[in-house]
């Protein structure tokens, strides 16, 4: 699933370009992804879609003010992806509202682990799906690593 997301950021410059849920699962289908992998994402995808949308605008956390993970979420989310997330949030790369969809989509990943990576990943389609401008040194970060599970993350 995550080589998909990849893919559909590396083919799509905008999410807004990324055709409709059909007609990107045929052309996912030609590319030679599997059709469960072709599934996951896309319903994943809706889930981001729906998530963006009805977001509600976060009050800025004032300064010094910490995240604190719910027991259900620091299971899921180890320590580096925890660090990592406060990290591009001090950075000012991600702001309150976007964390918490990152968090959220991570969340509905109930059948896969998170591992740094598949964080990074998750990241880089939130802010995708947001259209926030991004700086080339951080799109690197977020496509850099390799996942010992899956293999390299595809450029």
């Amino acid at each position: 699933m995550f080589d998909i997301l990849v893919y559909l950021f590396e083919s799509y410059i905008h999410a807004d370009a990324c055709p409709e849920s059909e007609q990107l699962a045929r052309k996912l289908s030609a590319a030679g992804f599997e059709d469960e992998e072709i599934t996951e994402a896309l319903e994943w995808l809706s889930g981001l879609r729906r998530v963006a949308e009805t977001a509600l605008p976060c009050v800025a956390p004032s300064a010094g003010a910490i995240r604190l993970y719910a027991e259900e979420e620091t299971a899921r989310l180890n320590p580096e992806c925890r660090g990592f997330l406060a990290f591009l949030e001090s950075a000012g790369v991600l702001d309150a509202l976007s964390r918490e969809m990152i968090i959220e989509r991570a969340m509905a990943l109930d059948k896969l682990s998170i591992n740094l990576n598949r964080l990074k990943v998750i990241v880089l389609m939130v802010l995708w799906q947001q259209e926030q401008p991004m700086d080339s040194l951080i799109v690197d970060e977020l496509l850099s690593s390799e996942d010992e599970e899956q293999g390299p993350v595809l450029h």
